[in-house]
């Protein structure tokens, strides 16, 4: 058992590893925990409760996940379609999943004209102190917009997607806000956003909540109206970070690479809710996307996932053959002038015939005269 002075000693040292992410492990630490701001000899306790604290919101919500999932759905993205499905509009947590509605309202206002991917943002101190999965962002640290997308659509980082938040709308509450009236315009009844980023809630929040089927309307808009989305979830690795502790950006969605054709969107996972995800693929020119919601185990969840986008490609509508190209019709040529009848053909000599007929009759009229 490892005593409690081996713990200081490891806190005041920091812990021997190679993986760079533990640099400064007191700091890593207790922003993973969302613990004190001070944490040092005689402070042990400040790591282990706010992790216990955790530990025990999660557990205060209603579990929503089964095996093989708590609900699923494959729709064709041209039509909204439903391919196949089972218990589609059960409600449960979407988690990290959350992050498609948060580039939703991103994208609005970029297209808008009231952001620009190259503008910098600054991170605030409320960013810096986000806590599950992050790329470890620091108070006063300076970033491209684009490259907190690709942050919080690649690693799912938290304090990324807070950041864009806080840049987009003000503030976190206003954000959720205008993701939760971004759905409810898709008409996604079953869908309500309590945060930007999908992490459990905190004593006294709310759970994110939405349904498979909402999950795969939600994509087909964000695919149909800023199809540029896609640029950031069909990237499987990116460095993120010049300098000192640079992060290698990876994508938790394993069905990239794998599936034939998928191109994204993202996952999602904390406890009460299980492992998520909604992907989507394209081939010759169709597309469909699936939604796994609330699944026990995450390799479960990938192959249902796998499993609903060949479904769903083997059950989109036969397209109608192609027309035959349009051929313009060709001028008729003039028909030849009609030739007379071979009974009228005696009348051409006769005619001929005629003058010398006369001449000669004259002829003899005028030489009889003389005579």
């Amino acid at each position: 058992m490892i005593s409690s002075e081996h713990w200081k000693n490891s806190l005041k040292t920091g812990f021997k590893t190679s993986r760079p992410w533990t640099r400064a492990p007191r700091e890593r630490l207790r922003r993973f925990c969302g613990g004190a701001a001070t944490i040092g000899r005689g402070k042990l306790s400040l790591i282990i409760f706010p992790m216990v604290g955790t530990f025990f919101s999660a557990q205060a919500l209603d579990v929503r996940s089964r095996d093989p999932y708590y609900g699923a759905v494959v729709i064709d993205a041209a039509t909204g379609a439903i391919l196949q499905e089972d218990h589609a509009s059960a409600v449960a947590y979407p988690a990290s999943m959350v992050k498609l509605a948060n580039l939703f309202v991103v994208l609005d206002d970029l297209n808008a004209g009231k952001l620009r991917l190259d503008e910098p943002v600054t991170v605030t101190r409320e960013v810096s102190k986000i806590g599950g999965r992050q790329v470890w962002l620091k108070e006063g640290e300076v970033f491209p917009l684009e490259e907190l997308i690709y942050a919080t659509m690649i690693h799912s980082a938290n304090d990324a997607a807070t950041a864009l938040a806080i840049r987009t709308s003000g503030s976190k509450d206003a954000h959720a806000a205008r993701m939760t009236a971004k759905a409810h315009e898709l008409g996604l009844r079953n869908t309500v956003f309590h945060s930007v980023h999908g992490l459990p809630p905190g004593t006294g929040q709310e759970p994110d909540t939405t349904s498979a089927l909402d999950m795969a309307l939600l994509a087909k808009a964000l695919i149909e109206v800023h199809p540029e989305a896609l640029t950031y979830t069909s990237i499987f690795t990116r460095p993120f970070r010049e300098g000192d502790n640079p992060v290698q950006l990876t994508s938790s969605n394993k069905l990239l690479g794998r599936v034939p054709g998928c191109d994204g969107l993202k996952t999602g996972y904390y406890s009460a809710g299980g492992f998520s995800i909604t992907a989507t693929a394209q081939r010759d020119g169709r597309r469909v996307i699936a939604v796994v919601l609330g699944s026990k185990d995450k390799n479960v969840r990938d192959a249902k996932a796998a499993e609903l986008i060949e479904t769903g490609f083997s059950r989109l509508p036969l397209l109608p053959p192609p027309s035959l190209p349009v051929v313009e019709a060709a001028a008729p040529e003039p028909e030849p002038l009609p030739i007379a009848e071979k009974k009228h053909d005696f009348l051409m000599p006769v005619l001929i015939g005629m003058p010398i007929v006369i001449a000669v009759a004259v002829a003899v009229l005028r030489r009889r005269r003389i005579i």
